[in-house]
């Protein structure tokens, strides 16, 4: 299961970016997920609240913010939503050869919100 890898980099990189600025703790991380980045969102879910123990960001609110995957063909450059499976054949043209890859990998922090004090989460959304 690699989002455990993913939530320990994710926590490891926040917790240390809150003591640089001294924030008490965070109330929440903001993450793009590409669609085709592998990533299960519960899985991401579950994994971030174990590593978040014992920094700065235990109890904060995790937001993932799906990114559908689009591709564009170089050739007559037509744009499509990939899809999942991923469908990487020209649907104008046909063409196989000589496609982009415009979204759909990315796997990036956002932003964080500080808490006032340590524990506070944020409000969810929803």
């Amino acid at each position: 299961m690699h989002e455990m890898s993913i939530a320990e980099a994710v926590v490891e990189q926040v917790d240390t970016a809150a003591r640089e600025h001294g924030a008490p703790g965070v109330a929440r991380v903001r993450l793009r997920v590409g669609e085709l980045a592998g990533v299960v969102p519960d899985a991401l879910d579950f994994c971030f609240e174990l590593a978040c123990a014992g920094t700065l960001v235990a109890g904060a609110v995790l937001d993932t913010e799906s990114v559908p995957a689009r591709a564009r063909c170089t050739p007559c450059a037509v744009e499509w939503a990939v899809g999942m499976p991923p469908d990487l054949g020209c649907p104008d043209c046909g063409c196989g050869g000589g496609v982009e890859l415009l979204s759909g990998r990315e796997l990036q922090i956002l932003d964080v919100e500080w808490s006032r004090s340590p524990g506070v989460r944020a409000e969810q959304k929803g």
